[in-house]
Formats: C-alpha cells, structure tokens, sequence
C-alpha cells in the first residue's frame, strides 16, 4: 500500500504543479488514495521531494534528480554518494562538493551518470568535485537536492 502509494505520489507530483499538502492530499483523494495530511507529511519527508521554483515564480514540489536516480535500482551508487560526500556548497553556478580523501572520482562518475539536468560539465580531484551548472538557480537546486540525499 505504502509503496504504490508513494508511487502515485511520485507520479502526480511529476505531472502537476502542486504547491502545498494539502493540494497533493486532495489529489491522493481523488486517485483512491485517502490519507492524513501527517501521512503525506511522512511520504513527501521519505521521498525526499523538493520544492522548486517554476519559470512564473511559483514554488512547487518535484522529485530531486538524484532521488529519480536511486528508484531506477541503483542503490549502489546512491551510497557511494551519501557515504562518500561530507558537504556540498556552491558559488555563482558552480556547485563544490567536499568528499572523503580518494573519493571524489567515484562519486561525481555516479553524478555524471545521474543525469542531473543543467550540468555542464564536471571535474573530481582526490577530495572536491567541482560542477558547472547553467545557472546559479540550478547550482542552488543542486546543492539542496544532494544536501537532502547526504543527510538522511
């Protein structure tokens, strides 16, 4: 139940501008799916959703990219990634990431494979990783949706 509902979830969340819980309990409602607002409160907390600001300014929640990636089955790189990052920081459109000693080339191959949108390109030495990203509003998305997967 919990799964197919955090699926829908995740499929409404993709499909829709929902900006509240309340609008995404009412489409839960609507899809056969009655819940509390402290269940979709849990659910949004364990998908790790985000909430991102759309071209009208509009703040909405959305799937991080990384989360996408760990539901494709890739749970092996997910933990490359929250065991192997110890901070993550951006200035301008550049996003820094801070690892342990000799892992940063392996966590930024799993982020290349990630696919995450707007990345122009990425270089890892021993311990940083840095990431262009097109703008400062996708280094800033970036930094929350990796500090969202390395703190849980």
């Amino acid at each position: 139940m919990k799964n197919k509902r955090q699926e829908l979830i995740i499929r409404l969340v993709s499909e829709n501008e929902i900006s509240t819980q309340d609008e995404l309990q009412r489409l839960l409602k609507e899809n056969g799916c009655d819940v509390t607002q402290a269940t979709v409160s849990r659910d949004i907390n364990e998908l790790s959703l985000i909430k991102v600001c759309t071209e009208s300014g509009k703040y909405r929640y959305s799937v991080p990219n990384l989360g996408r990636f760990s539901s494709g089955g890739n749970i092996a790189a997910l933990s490359i990634i929250t065991e192997g990052v110890i901070s993550v920081d951006h200035a301008v459109n550049t996003v820094v990431v801070k690892c342990h000693i000799g892992m940063a080339q392996a966590v930024c191959a799993k982020l290349d494979r990630a696919e995450i949108e707007n990345v122009v390109g990425t270089i890892a030495g021993d311990d940083t990783i840095f990431m262009l990203m097109r703008t400062e509003r996708d280094a800033a998305r970036l930094v929350k949706e990796l500090e969202t997967v390395i703190n849980k």
